[in-house]
């Protein structure tokens, strides 16, 4: 079956150099040039790393890993590494509100702390409800530590909250959860946030929409990295139909004026 790249209305924004700059606003158009995506093969993506914090959204964690097991199955090694500020378990549980004294919270268990020095190519930032505690110190702390040292840095869904509150998107284009658009927005007022859009690229910076859309952007990772025949088949294997980026009926559903910043169109 042959599906609609993920891509479509996002590789053709930008184009593939080594440089990975923030993204400018053209003096001439009302849009932003997006920074280049980095020159890089599926080869030098090795080392895979998610940040893992209490009352995180578990599909903003195991959405995009799924289909890099795949990868790692089936077309290269890859090492995958859950970071928490300590080992241990990460719960899912709300930092605060269980009105109904639920019970209904898996925990994970980090293989690595903040501590440890990793080398790592790709650093994933969930979202969820705890990405508005305000004692996230720790984790952004670690973001802006990493940031530099990543070939990528992306986040899903709310993580782009937790993302603009360690610095690292200032300047950038980037997108979130529709639903909580205006609060992850006040968290990164220096942010090109982008709406309507399913998930963003500048540069080495990704960005998904809400929770689900991480698979949309995950999937436009790997047709960016190993090609679109490796992620139509692995979209095939898990019957998932990828979305472009620019597919996002939830911008108009939640009422989102569409914003000024948005990404200028490959010339």
């Amino acid at each position: 079956m042959k599906f609609l790249s993920p891509l479509a209305g996002a590789l053709a924004l930008f184009t593939t150099t080594s440089a990975s700059a923030i993204a400018h606003r053209d003096t001439e158009q009302t849009c932003i040039t997006p920074g280049a995506i980095p020159d890089l093969k599926g080869s030098d993506i090795r080392n895979v790393g998610v940040v893992l914090f209490q009352a995180l959204d578990m599909i903003d964690v195991f959405g995009p890993l799924d289909p890099l097991q795949l990868v790692s199955l089936s077309v290269q090694q890859l090492n995958l590494h859950l970071i928490a500020e300590t080992l241990d378990p990460v719960s899912t549980a709300p930092v605060a509100m269980n009105k109904f004294n639920s019970s209904f919270w898996p925990t994970i268990p980090p293989t690595k702390t903040f501590a440890d020095d990793l080398d790592l190519d790709l650093l994933i930032i969930p979202g969820g409800p705890g990405a508005r505690n305000p004692n996230l110190g720790a984790v952004t702390d670690y973001i802006a530590k990493m940031e530099p040292k990543v070939k990528i840095l992306m986040t899903i869904c709310t993580g782009s909250g937790i993302a603009a509150r360690a610095g690292v998107l200032d300047g950038h284009l980037a997108t979130t959860n529709k639903n909580a658009w205006a609060t992850m927005k006040a968290m990164g007022p220096k942010v090109n946030w982008v709406s309507p859009a399913r998930f963003v690229i500048d540069g080495k910076i990704w960005s998904s929409s809400g929770v689900t859309s991480g698979l949309d952007l995950i999937f436009a990772f790997i047709e960016t990295f190993w090609g679109a025949q490796q992620s139509e088949r692995i979209a095939s294997i898990i019957e998932h139909v990828p979305r472009a980026a620019t597919d996002d009926p939830f911008s108009q559903h939640f009422n989102i004026t569409p914003t000024e910043a948005q990404p200028c169109p490959k010339a």
